[in-house]
């Protein structure tokens, strides 16, 4: 931060009667600095000694004792500090011009706000003296300038605390929308019926995971939710692929849309009727709301940067990430672990600011392999990070038996879908079958017979 005189030279934004009246309605009433406490710190005012005050305002609290101009000073004296703000002449003066009635929030709002402008601004500044040194690459540079300014909107900070009517008045359709169940927003359905029945479906504002061992059909699952989403409700829907290139993605869609065995398609050896539904799932594919990444060692910024761009030009309702272990954080980690748990925490936070689930997918632990009897994953069993555990709101395993039990015939095309943790709901298994042809998921038959048939 530019020193007082600096910041007037240079025209940053500030509102030096808006700080004073902030400090002076303090010095009326300490009751007004929680109220203070809660939005601002010390370097969102622009007079260094404005800061020095506050600071000194801030400890007083801490050690529970009055704010009043006495004590004031004498914080201040004790820290050599009493001269640099001017004296206490100074002090009496903070309330000059300050209207009877006081409207503290709205010059917490202001200082607050040209707190952020000029950091916007010497955010920008810095990043342009980056590329006038042209020590660096442009995307570096483009990545470290998008995570300052990623973390300018989170110090912004959201609405705060909300009283249950807030809340009710603020939920689309009101109250009676929000005591009616059949009227609640609904989670995005993933296609598959019994998974939704205990899930709700994938709510806004949740993040997903999807782990499994290797082979066990981690990205085949969530393409066939890719799919159902964008080719069957029509919704946005946004997949980044750090293992495939997008063209091996369009492929598999294609197969499992079409019905076309990819071994087949791989080979060349296609009949006219598998030529043909391929061209039909092309067509249908075209017109999908899909959007598919393949951008190799992607990180967190880049894939911020792309989503907002989608949802403020076409909406926004599912996010795929495949696979959360790929991905790269910016900034110095003392480990892996620590990495990963930065990424699955800004993955969560990602899914609330756009308000949309993300799925994303995880590799797992070698214990399954090496776990006697029973190969069925458990939470523990998460690669590099508890935290993953801690930050999703639905942790789903798939599971397929014949995995380990090949020459089980009887065990072929069965899967399972494992809920293992779900913050809204209760935890199971769901039966899935596998098309191994079709590299693909789906309902079982009973499904649709207990949901009154389709």
């Amino acid at each position: 931060m530019p020193q007082p005189d600096a910041i007037f030279e240079k025209g940053l934004p500030a509102n030096v009667d808006a700080e004073r009246f902030v400090l002076g309605s303090i010095l009326i009433d300490d009751q007004m600095f929680l109220q203070v406490a809660g939005t601002l710190d010390a370097e969102d005012f622009s007079l260094e000694k404005h800061r020095r005050i506050y600071q000194r305002m801030m400890e007083l609290k801490d050690r529970n004792e009055r704010i009043d101009r006495v004590t004031l000073a004498n914080e201040l004296m004790r820290h050599g500090q009493l001269e640099s703000v001017d004296g206490l002449g100074y002090l009496v003066s903070l309330d000059d011009g300050l209207p009877a009635i006081a409207n503290l929030d709205s010059y917490v709002r202001i200082v607050k706000n040209k707190a952020l402008l000029r950091r916007i601004i010497l955010t920008s500044q810095r990043t342009i003296d980056r590329c006038i040194a042209g020590d660096e690459e442009a995307d570096s540079i483009l990545a470290a300038a998008g995570d300052e300014l990623l973390k300018l909107g989170e110090a912004k900070g959201g609405a705060g605390l909300a009283t249950p009517g807030e809340i009710i008045e603020g939920y689309e359709g009101g109250l009676s929308s929000f005591l009616d169940p059949s009227k609640r927003i609904q989670g995005v359905s993933t296609g598959f019926l019994k998974y939704d029945e205990k899930t709700g479906g994938m709510r806004p504002g949740e993040l997903i995971i999807i782990a499994a061992r290797p082979a066990m059909g981690k990205t085949a699952l969530v393409l066939n939710v890719a799919y159902h989403v964008a080719a069957k409700l029509r919704q946005t829907t946004a997949v980044f692929s750090l293992e495939m290139s997008k063209e091996s993605l369009l492929t598999r869609l294609l197969c499992a849309a079409a019905r076309v065995d990819s071994q087949k398609f791989r080979a060349g050896f296609l009949n006219a009727d598998e030529r043909r539904q391929l061209q039909m799932a092309a067509a249908d594919l075209v017109e999908c709301p899909l959007y598919i990444d393949d951008t190799a060692g992607t990180n967190l910024m880049d894939i911020h940067a792309k989503l907002r761009r989608l949802k403020a030009e076409q909406g926004l309702g599912l996010v795929i990430i495949d696979y959360l272990q790929l991905m790269s954080a910016k900034g110095r980690y003392e480990n892996r672990v620590q990495e990963v748990s930065a990424l699955s925490r800004g993955l969560k936070l990602l899914s609330k600011e756009l308000s949309c689930p993300i799925i994303a997918l995880s590799q797992l632990s070698r214990a399954t392999e090496t776990r006697q009897g029973d190969h069925r994953p458990q939470l523990s069993d998460l690669r590099e990070s508890g935290s993953i555990e801690q930050d999703a709101d639905v942790v789903n395993f798939i599971f397929r038996e014949e995995v380990y039990k090949p020459d089980r015939t009887d065990l072929k095309g069965l899967a399972e879908l494992i809920i293992a943790k779900q913050r809204s709901g209760p935890t199971g298994k769901v039966q899935l079958v596998f098309l191994h042809h079709l590299t693909k998921f789906e309902n079982r038959m009973g499904d649709f017979d207990d949901d009154g048939g389709e």
